[in-house]
């Protein structure tokens, strides 16, 4: 049966509706899923996509050197088991993720950062962008200072309350 509709509407619970699976794609592409499964009857279809990750190294004064919490992580971890090991900061305010998100350090790729190392910001100011179900949502600086440490790269993912710059 090459139409598709009669073939849903055959009884025969083999048979699949491509539409079925089209709309199962478009909510893949349309809500960033990877994978989405759906059972009817005794039928069941799964839709995935795949996603290619790939991860740039960020400059090295926009992050915190791997190598030196590597003496202090297995202090830390004795200390709390099971607790991750906090990164060390300079002396500052830490401005932390309001939310799980991708953070973006620019407005649009290939502009100007919103902020560098050693900038002077007002409070108020975009220090980045959290993108969180495609909403893109700034950043404001908490205080007036300067920017002494940048702790993530660009369209680096974040968790809540995940450190993200620190103002002295």
């Amino acid at each position: 049966m090459s139409n598709p509709k009669a073939a849903a509407e055959s009884g025969d619970p083999q048979a699949i509706d491509t539409r079925v699976v089209r709309k199962l794609a478009d909510i893949l592409k349309d809500t960033g899923l990877t994978e989405i499964e759906v059972e009817r009857g005794g039928l069941k279809i799964r839709v995935a996509r795949e996603v290619t990750v790939t991860h740039m190294a960020a400059p090295a004064a926009h992050h915190v050197a791997a190598p030196a919490p590597a003496t202090a992580a297995p202090a830390a971890v004795e200390a709390v088991p099971g607790a991750a090991p906090a990164a060390p900061v300079q002396e500052g305010e830490v401005v932390k993720s309001p939310m799980v998100g991708t953070i973006y350090l620019q407005a649009t790729p290939g502009a100007d950062p919103f902020i560098k190392i050693g900038q002077t910001v007002t409070q108020g100011q975009t220090l980045l962008i959290v993108e969180a179900m495609k909403t893109m949502n700034p950043i404001p600086a908490t205080k007036a200072g300067k920017i002494v440490e940048i702790l993530v790269a660009d369209a680096q993912p974040v968790e809540f309350g995940e450190p993200l710059v620190v103002i002295a």
